[in-house]
């Protein structure tokens, strides 16, 4: 009997095992995501004549076979990792490697060429630096990942209340997702609060926002060990370059970028479809405002976001504490251009756009 017994796992099987966890783990619902009728719904609308009701029929079906052949929390947790995968650190990362690769190109690019590259040769600190803002930052990300799992099993498993964002077969119209990604960037700006304090010069009661009222007063309001923290791991890198969106000590990266990003989401009860949405245009944003590039695919959206957060970290954390700077601009706290010199700016290039393509235009007339 003895020959048909199981043999017990060794010290190398078990190591073994302990590898494969995570990718067992997370292989069932990848296949179903990169099955052909998921890619079916990437491909055909791109690549037939298709009608957009046909489209939406295979959708329909994917996402529902998606969410029928999986638990609710795999699919939301797996797509969250693809979403700051793709929008985040793959580009992020690509960016990092495009700076210290080729830095004779990049410092071109840069709004504060050489001193914003990651081996700056204006820095020996910041050239040993790199692959721990990298880490961390990566590491960061995954420790919102966690933190957003680890909430949904609190809500379903200890507290059996429905989940914090809406997983359903149901797809939500698209009015209603322009209403919940407004409401979702706003809340992430802004939240309504009436102030009691006459100390703000401009206004009682205004617009306070999450990033802002958590950046400016639980982060930069001294002294404090959240401030002490902030100020030495994210403020200790400037000007920015790629990753330094998600570089921080974990407590103040919950606190300032994890809490205002995900609190928007959960108050409204998002629709997994939509927060992916919403969660792909927060990456978007992290990944270009901390670029340090000059050259952004939106200028103004975009290029003032970005110059306002290299404004605060290289202004000692003194003033443009939000992301879109509506609430520095009230309040009073921006530093540099605020969001009027940015429609101002943008404006004028506008105008000698236009400008430029009438003299062409008129050069053009009179030759021929």
């Amino acid at each position: 009997m003895s020959l048909f017994q199981l043999s017990q796992p060794t010290l190398l099987d078990r190591i073994w095992l302990f590898i494969r966890y995570p990718y067992d783990l997370v292989k069932p619902p990848m296949d179903a995501l990169l099955s052909i009728p998921a890619l079916s719904f990437l491909v055909i609308p791109i690549y037939s004549s298709y009608s957009t009701s046909l489209n939406l029929i295979f959708f329909y079906l994917t996402w529902s076979t998606l969410i029928l052949s999986n638990s609710p929390l795999k699919v939301e947790i797996i797509g969250t990792l693809a979403i700051r995968l793709l929008f985040y650190i793959l580009p992020s990362l690509g960016f990092l490697f495009f700076d210290s690769a080729l830095p004779s190109l990049a410092v071109n690019i840069k709004e504060h060429g050489d001193q914003a590259l990651p081996l700056s040769n204006e820095s020996d600190v910041r050239k040993g630096r790199w692959w721990k803002i990298a880490l961390v930052s990566t590491g960061n990300v995954l420790l919102g990942v966690g933190l957003q799992a680890g909430i949904e099993l609190l809500f379903t498993e200890v507290f059996h209340i429905r989940s914090a964002l809406k997983v359903t077969t149901a797809i939500p119209l698209p009015w209603g997702i322009a209403i919940d990604l407004f409401r979702g960037l706003l809340l992430r700006e802004v939240c309504l609060l009436s102030l009691s304090r006459m100390n703000f010069e401009l206004i009682v009661s205004s617009f306070q926002g999450f990033t802002y009222l958590l950046h400016r007063y639980a982060l930069h309001s001294p002294p404090s060990a959240l401030h002490n923290l902030h100020t030495s791991w994210q403020h200790s890198v400037s000007p920015p370059y790629a990753l330094v969106a998600n570089y921080d000590h974990p407590l103040p990266y919950v606190i300032h970028v994890f809490l205002p990003t995900y609190l928007p989401a959960v108050m409204s009860r998002f629709h997994l479809l939509t927060y992916y949405l919403y969660l792909a245009i927060v990456s978007i944003e992290e990944t270009f405002a901390y670029s340090g590039y000059n050259a952004l695919p939106n200028g103004f959206i975009l290029g003032g976001i970005a110059r306002r957060q290299e404004r605060h970290l290289m202004g000692d954390g003194m003033g443009n504490y939000g992301c879109f700077g509506l609430l520095d601009l009230l309040i009073g706290t921006s530093l540099g251009d605020d969001v009027l010199d940015d429609i101002r700016e943008e404006a004028e290039k506008k105008k000698t756009r236009e400008k430029g393509k009438g003299r062409a235009r008129g050069s053009g007339r009179a030759k021929r």
